[in-house]
């Protein structure tokens, strides 16, 4: 099949779940026998194309800006589309399903993504956005795609809409580069984790404010930073104290290399389906304490520890048994592998090109 993938900022994954999605999804596409074309973002009047390994990438204008980046990028990567004859298109994210009528020549693939209105770093226009996003993701889509069964649940509910679950998933194998702990100072099995972007939902200056009342020498390692946030994140490192260590973002074999090194993660989000970082925790072996909501128990279950507070936090932080380990490991290694998500991506594609969009 020869396959679009929209709505991500491009690969290689440089920002977050959707580009590491895109990213390993059209590699393992491109060995099935695929053509795989991913659009990317770049700035106005400046399209490019080029090959990324075996994939075709084009990057398509936008106007940097935090309400407009995305709705002026699914215009322009669409009308590209539109002429290229793509058998199916997967569009990442409800927010770029607005102006999914202009691929009218092309079966249509969306993957919601979470309820991202609730994100309280929206205001009233951008919560509008995406509420029209929910309905032209059921009016346009083919086959709607959920991460989880509480998005799959919202869906059913809202719309009378039959989603298809497929998760994110994790890499088996991976290539650490440990030089990074290094460049921090920190050590194997030393430290706490931390990896979201920077965003009030996602809770980083909670679990810093619960870290400063942990008795403890162990760092906390806060991965991640935020566009169009400079306030709250400096908020975040002001609350912080000598023990914590922010990188800023980081990816590949530097990211594997924290995630594999560290004693604790801690997954603190509050909105959103399958977090790819906490379904990277469990396949590397991670003890791990999640903020108690539905999405989390789904993907957790009884693999770690969960915290409804961040009082609780502090006080459970470093009491997380040993034997949670090997479970989530098992666990994600069964559920949430790469592989296994590209043969249900690629049922997908091959049952909505044939016209039934049933697996």
């Amino acid at each position: 099949m020869k396959i679009a993938i929209l709505g991500t900022r491009g690969i290689p994954g440089r920002y977050g779940g959707f580009e590491t999605f895109a990213d390993e999804l059209s590699r393992r596409l491109v060995t099935r026998g695929h053509d795989v074309y991913v659009y990317g973002r770049s700035s106005f009047f400046n399209k490019t194309e080029e090959q990324v390994g075996s994939i075709k990438q084009i990057k398509t204008g936008t106007i940097f800006q935090k309400y407009l980046e995305t709705p002026i990028h699914a215009i322009t990567s669409n009308l590209d589309a539109r002429n290229r004859n793509f058998d199916v298109a997967l569009i990442c994210n409800a927010a770029n399903s607005p102006f999914a009528w202009i691929l009218s020549n092309t079966k249509k693939v969306i993957n919601v993504d979470g309820i991202e209105r609730k994100r309280s770093k929206w205001n009233a226009l951008g919560k509008l956005w995406y509420r029209l996003g929910e309905y032209a993701s059921v009016l346009f889509a083919d086959k709607i795609v959920a991460d989880a069964d509480v998005i799959a649940d919202y869906y059913k509910e809202k719309f009378d809409k039959k989603c298809e679950i497929i998760p994110y998933g994790y890499r088996e194998n991976p290539s650490p580069d440990f030089s990074v702990l290094e460049k921090f100072n920190i050590k194997k099995d030393g430290y706490i984790l931390y990896v979201s972007r920077f965003e009030p939902e996602n809770n980083p200056l909670g679990v810093v404010q619960a870290y400063s009342k942990v008795k403890t020498e162990m760092p906390l390692v806060m991965v991640g930073d935020a566009p169009y946030a400079t306030n709250y994140i400096q908020q975040v490192k002001n609350e912080a104290d000598s023990r914590v260590i922010f990188t800023g973002y980081q990816f590949g074999a530097a990211y594997e290399a924290l995630m594999l090194g560290a004693h604790t993660y801690i997954q603190a989000t509050e909105v959103g389906g399958t977090h790819p970082a906490l379904v990277e925790a469990m396949g590397f072996g991670k003890r791990i304490i999640a903020n108690d909501v539905p999405e989390h128990r789904e993907v957790l279950l009884d693999c770690g520890i969960y915290y409804q507070s961040f009082d609780e936090l502090g006080e459970r932080l470093l009491s997380i048994p040993d034997n949670y380990q090997e479970k989530a490991k098992n666990r994600a290694k069964q559920f949430y592998s790469w592989d296994s998500v590209t043969e249900k991506y690629e049922r997908l594609f091959e049952a909505v090109v044939r016209g039934c969009c049933e697996l």
